[in-house]
């Protein structure tokens, strides 16, 4: 895996930087919902903005699972409406 800025976490570990991040779920996005990657904003919200059903919304949840090696709780997934809500989730929680 290719990191940018070699970001480190808690235990010394290099991690992908928020940028990255960002550009990869930026390009799932626009995968699923056949959108631009350029026009994803971290402000765009996933049922206002990409009109995603609850359905979508748990498809791409278990995509960025696979995608970044994580495990997003049903609990946290509710609270994440917004594309820089998921950035921030998974930028906070890789391994």
């Amino acid at each position: 895996m290719h990191f940018l800025l070699g970001n480190l976490n808690e235990k010394g570990e290099k991690v992908m930087s928020n940028q990255v991040v960002f550009d990869k779920v930026a390009q799932l996005i626009a995968n699923r919902f056949s959108v631009d990657a350029s026009t994803v904003t971290e402000g765009m919200t996933f049922q206002q903005d990409l009109s995603a059903d609850s359905l979508d919304v748990v498809e791409l949840v278990m995509e960025l699972e696979d995608e970044f090696g994580i495990q997003i709780s049903d609990e946290d997934a509710e609270n994440i409406t917004t594309i820089g809500d998921a950035v921030n989730y998974i930028t906070e929680h890789q391994a």
